[in-house]
């Protein structure tokens, strides 16, 4: 049974999932359109974005 701690827990990292991916988006792209996309797909784009868009500076 999922309890009030673990749940406050999973939407913090939801949140911050949310917020990262939509500083990385802009941060690409600059379009407010793109950042509520990627926003949505939250930790799908984070992942994504480290593993195949990531540049090597």
């Amino acid at each position: 049974m999922i309890t009030f701690e673990h749940e406050k827990t999973i939407n913090i990292g939801a949140l911050i999932g949310v917020m990262i991916a939509i500083t990385i988006s802009w941060d690409r792209n600059k379009s407010i359109l793109w950042a509520i996309v990627h926003g949505s797909l939250n930790w799908l784009y984070v992942i994504y974005y480290y593993f195949f868009l990531k540049e090597d500076n």
